[in-house]
């Protein structure tokens, strides 16, 4: 199953942002509350001074938002909720002066504790909450003036610039001016792995805001024209870390290894070499020139680091997002926008090489919304976007490495010029750089929806379509890679040196690949308020996510008979297999039309005048945006193109001069999908109990589980242990199969207590105890796997899948393909994400709250003290699993990395002084067996986090306002890793892989008007 249903398992849908502007007689309407919601989840906020609001962090789909304003009618309607949706306009009604006076009244004798209704469930989530909700994050909340309603809702508290107050005439053009920055003479030095003080470069990061809003309005051309927003950023960061590397000393560059603790052999005779030096004769001359790029160390003292420096890397980005609406009449609006965004970077790496990278992205959308009567509301929509990023790496038309260093087989056009990637066993830096791409993605999207609210029953339906188009020019390894465990000498530098590399892999050709698929989605949803302590929300949700094909036909599987005795390529262009007859579709995968989602949210209190509410709810969602890695694969085979992946045997000798020149008795494909795929899906479902306590604290306890089906399982048909007899000789390998078998499960129990802003102070505790496991590839690889949102629209009974997952399927050395074939249960283990414990305090305090707090305070202890607002946020956590890995070819491919060690039964924990695992936890497998270290059987290191912030906005005038924040992240200091090294014959094991970023302040100053 792809990495959708990894975020499924965590939480199960994407999610966005929203925003909004009421206005009346199109002027802005402060202190509205707006109240959105959506199966089990509902948010609220209120309008600021300039009558916005925000929210963050609402799941992708249709909303229904009601707008509530004492002596305005009330508005209710479905908004959609999509990356870049477009913000909402509202435009209020008066009522009557005899309703406005009956309102008031009743107003005044209504507890304001007893909603006449009951909320809907609320949906479990990581994502941020809502700005301005009442329930907000202190951390996001950042309220200045003493409550979610600002006192706005009073009439003694409304703006020079409200209703008939507005002063002299001025326009009604809203906007503003800011800049967030920091530098490296506030940030603290990053953290030495080595214990090296590595001096602190200097580094800055700038961030400019402009953003003006208003009626369009052109004198004696467009009097009454619609009203705009458009906001430009500006971002110029030069960042900077410190990495460490193990790189060959002077004496092992010439070939001396007698300060090593085994034998150096000689692979042509399997004698030791005298004194364990390597003969400057026999060190390849491919080796020389490609060492000519590893520096010399710059400490000694160490074994297991002894180079480190400073990288410093730079980005410059340029944004600009456009909105219009315009309301026809009392019935239509039109409303759409246009957004821009450009993103150059320069990567640099341990070798000096210094890669660019040029990202163009343009998103435009069009809508329309027309009422057919006070119950029926039809809302039809498209957006177009495309993303076109363009890879230069620092070899690109610069040197020809392996041609001048005589490495022959691999792709050497000026695009792809630079040496081969390296890798060895023992933890010296592995030698590479970037790989040159331009790729194209273009998205078409339409929507169609209808709201029909009859009786209790608010009934929406609807429909997407979208059309994508992938189009790539690129290849997956032209310049190939070797690995080097020493397996031909005892050590893997001599085996680089002498040209013996243990295994070699290679892909190019077809480089220009044109991909499309086909996504459709209908829906209809069912909002009913059965009474004033029970409703439901339930619907149905279809999805189809058709397989990609190559618009030309350039896709290649393997036809693979029964048992895999024998595989025979077959090509989208006569998809006809060789071996069984069976006839594929263009995409060579059959496709699955059956992704009915079925969700319902119950919300119910059970007992009349408590506060005690109870939600439930279920869902199922499926994965439909999992093939665009599989047709990458695929289209990078032969015929198409060279392709291979290969072991150093008697039978097929490697050596660093042709080590890319394919065998006979080599598989030419290296990657294999079953024709009968189908998507994943997750099952989910919760149950909470919500109460009122007193000291305005509020108690919530939920359950959550989640199932996974059909998630990616992959594996290396025909692959046996070093050592054991192959019952199927002659039998083909080399190559991943990739399947729908993988399945993950996870149970989580969540409490929190949370207090309501109370004398200018909120808080929020909360802690999460879970259990995940899976045997799913997506789920399991380490390092392996890229999640990127995508632009799905639509919505329904719940919310679309919006993450593409790319697994780095069969890539060398992951640690996601199953170490055993025959016996894929015993990869079933925790998951890499089963963070079993996870505790979180958010805590806000904002001055001048209350007579005690300072309300009254004049002069300048008034204008020192008020309206400061400080947040901060604590998470602690325990660590997440990791699995040991064995470096070494899986016998019969090239495929490195799969392979788990021998657990020896020594405490893994108890490590010698500078490790934090033991390196006598693990061995090599014994002879002919796999080795029994389970998957992600390691416990990575504990997680802690402490982030502050401090702001205030100082109000210059009726018109402008200055806001000034300061946000530091870990303002502690403290040290957090966040993974260990786990390859137990790398010299690195049980070594820190990496630390969280050290402090960093970020001030933040806007001037509003």
């Amino acid at each position: 199953m792809n990495k959708i249903l990894c975020l499924c398992v965590i939480v199960c849908v994407a999610v966005s942002a929203q925003n909004g502007e009421v206005t009346f007689g199109g002027l802005p309407v402060p202190g509205a509350e707006i109240t959105v919601t959506h199966a089990d989840k509902k948010f609220v906020a209120i309008t600021d001074s300039q009558g916005r609001y925000s929210f963050s962090g609402l799941a992708d789909g249709t909303w229904t938002a009601e707008i509530a304003m004492l002596g305005f009618a009330p508005v209710k309607r479905d908004i959609e909720i999509r990356p870049n949706a477009p913000a909402a306009k509202w435009e209020l009604k008066l009522l009557p002066v005899d309703e406005i006076h009956a309102a008031a009244a009743v107003a005044k004798t209504t507890p304001a504790a007893s909603p006449q209704s009951v909320a809907p469930p609320e949906k479990v989530s990581n994502a941020p909450p809502t700005t301005g909700d009442f329930n907000a994050s202190p951390a996001d909340g950042f309220l200045i003036n003493g409550s979610s309603n600002n006192g706005a809702a009073s009439p003694f508290a409304q703006f020079a610039a409200f209703g008939n107050n507005r002063r002299g005439g001025r326009g009604l053009y809203n906007g503003g001016i800011g800049m967030i920055f920091d530098n490296s003479a506030l940030d603290a030095r990053s953290f030495s792995l080595t214990g090296q003080d590595t001096p602190k470069p200097a580094y800055s990061r700038l961030t400019g805001i402009v953003t003006l809003g208003g009626p369009l309005r052109i004198p004696h051309l467009l009097k009454n024209g619609p009203n705009f927003f458009v906001g430009y950023q500006w971002t110029r960061n030069r960042v900077a870390d410190t990495q460490p590397g193990l790189m060959p000393t002077a004496a092992e560059r010439s070939g001396d290894f007698s300060q090593a603790p085994n034998a150096i052999v000689d692979p042509s005779t399997g004698l030791p070499f005298p004194g364990n030096v390597v003969p400057r004769s026999r060190i390849s001359p491919q080796a020389r020139a490609l060492l000519g790029f590893y520096p010399l160390p710059n400490f000694e003292g160490a074994t297991r680091y002894n180079y480190q420096i400073p990288l410093v890397g730079a980005t410059h980005q340029d944004a600009l997002q456009s909105r219009l609406n315009k309301t026809l009449g009392h019935r239509d609006q039109l409303y759409g926008g246009v957004g821009f965004q450009n993103t150059r970077s320069d990567t640099p790496n341990l070798f000096g090489f210094l890669d660019t990278n040029d990202t163009l992205g343009l998103l435009a959308n069009a809508n329309w919304s027309h009422r057919f009567g006070q119950r029926l509301f039809l809302n039809l929509g498209y957006q177009f976007s495309r993303l076109a990023v363009h890879t230069t790496p620092y070899f690109d038309n610069r040197e020809n490495v392996s041609g001048e260093a005589g490495i022959a087989g691999n792709n050497q056009e000026p695009v792809n010029w630079g040496p081969p990637s390296l890798a060895f066993a023992s933890g010296i830096a592995g030698l590479s750089d970037g790989l040159p791409s331009f790729n194209r993605n273009q998205t078409s999207a339409w929507s169609y929806s209808m709201l029909w609210s009859h009786g209790r029953h608010n009934l929406t339906y609807g429909g997407d379509f979208r059309r994508q188009e992938f189009n790539a020019l690129t290849q997956q390894n032209p310049r190939g890679a070797f690995t080097f465990t020493g397996a031909a000498s005892g050590s893997d530098l001599a085996d680089f040196l002498l040209g013996v590399p243990d295994t070699s892999s290679i892909a190019f050709g077809n480089a220009d690949k044109y991909f499309r698929q086909s996504v459709y989605d209908a829906y209809l949803t069912d909002d009913w308020r059965i009474s004033p302590a029970l409703s439901v929300n339930a619907g149905l949700r279809w999805e189809y996510g058709s397989p990609i094909a190559e618009l030309y036909g350039r896709l290649v599987n393997l036809d693979i008979a029964p048992g895999f005795a024998a595989v025979a390529p077959v090509v989208a262009e006569n998809p006809i297999g060789a071996l069984t007859g069976e006839h594929y579709p263009r995409s060579l995968i059959h496709p699955d039309k059956r992704g009915f989602e079925p969700r319902i949210g119950v919300a119910l209190r059970p007992i009349a005048g408590s506060s005690m509410v109870v939600r439930a709810g279920y869902g199922v969602y499926y994965n439909t945006s999992i093939y665009q890695t599989i047709a990458t694969q695929m289209a990078q085979q032969s015929p198409l193109s060279k392709s291979l992946s290969v072991q150093n045997s008697p039978v097929d000798p490697l050596t660093l001069a042709n080590g890319f020149n394919a065998s006979p008795t080599a598989t030419a494909n290296t990657y294999a999908v079953d024709p009968n795929f189908r998507p994943g899906y997750a099952q989910s479902w919760q149950l909470s109990v919500q109460r009122d306590l007193p000291g305005s604290l509020q108690m919530t306890a939920t359950y959550l589980g989640i199932k996974g089906t059909r998630g990616l399982e992959e594996f290396l048909p025909n692959t046996f242990p070093a050592g054991a007899v192959n019952p199927c000789a002659g039998c083909p390998a080399g190559y991943v199969y990739l399947s729908s078998n993988g399945n993950s499960t996870r149970e989580a129990g969540q409490i929190q207590l949370r207090r309501r802003l109370r004398s200018g102070l909120t808080a929020t505790v909360q802690y999460i105890y879970s259990k995940s496991i899976d045997d799913d590839a997506a789920l399991g690889g380490q390092g392996a796997i890229i999640a990127t949102p995508s632009a799905a629209a639509g919505s329904g009974a719940g919310a679309p899948n919006a993450v593409t997952a790319l697994p780095a399927v069969g890539r060398q050395g992951t640690a996601m393909i199953a170490q055993n074939w025959l016996d894929l249960s015993a990869e079933r283990s925790l998951s890499t994400f089963d963070q079993r414990h996870l505790a979180s305090v958010e805590i806000q305090y904002t001055t001048g709250m209350g007579v005690a707090g300072g309300t009254l305070l004049t002069g300048w202890k008034g204008a020192a003290l008020k309206d400061w607002t400080f947040a901060s946020q604590i998470t602690a956590g325990s660590g997440l699993p990791e699995t040991p890995v064995y470096l070494a070819a899986v016998n019969g491919t090239g495929v490195t990395g799969t392979i788990r060690p021998e657990y020896t039964g020594a405490p893994l924990y108890t490590a010698p002084a500078g490790l934090f695992l033991n390196p006598a936890a693990y061995t090599t497998p014994l002879p002919a067996e796999w080795g029994n270290a389970g998957r992600n059987s390691i416990r990575g290191p504990a997680q802690f986090t402490l982030d502050a912030s401090l702001g205030r906005t100082f109000r210059l005038s009726d018109r402008f306002n200055l806001d000034l924040r300061f946000d530091s992240t870990n303002a502690l200091n403290h040290v957090a890793f966040t993974s260990w090294q786990t390859t137990v014959n790398s010299g690195q094991f049980g070594l820190p892989a990496a630390a969280n970023a050290m402090r960093s302040v970020e001030t933040t100053l806007r001037l509003r008007f």
